[in-house]
């Protein structure tokens, strides 16, 4: 016979890294080459002039300059 009670367990107790998404360089700011402006799902901004996208739809400088 067991002298002590199981210990139960739970399902519960996990949960998943945050993703920091969202902007990262804002409008007036410089920003170096290849620093990252915006990350974020799809294409809720799209790239302009000296910008480009990523696979994960980041958004990038691809020169210096001013957002």
């Amino acid at each position: 016979m067991a002298h002590k009670k199981g210990q139960g367990t739970s399902r519960n107790g996990r949960d998943s890294n945050a993703q920091h998404r969202g902007l990262k360089a804002y409008g007036g700011q410089r920003v170096k080459a290849g620093q990252i402006i915006v990350r974020q799902c799809g294409t809720k901004f799209h790239p302009g002039f000296n910008v480009g996208l990523g696979k994960d739809y980041t958004i990038f400088s691809l020169v210096e300059g001013t957002v």
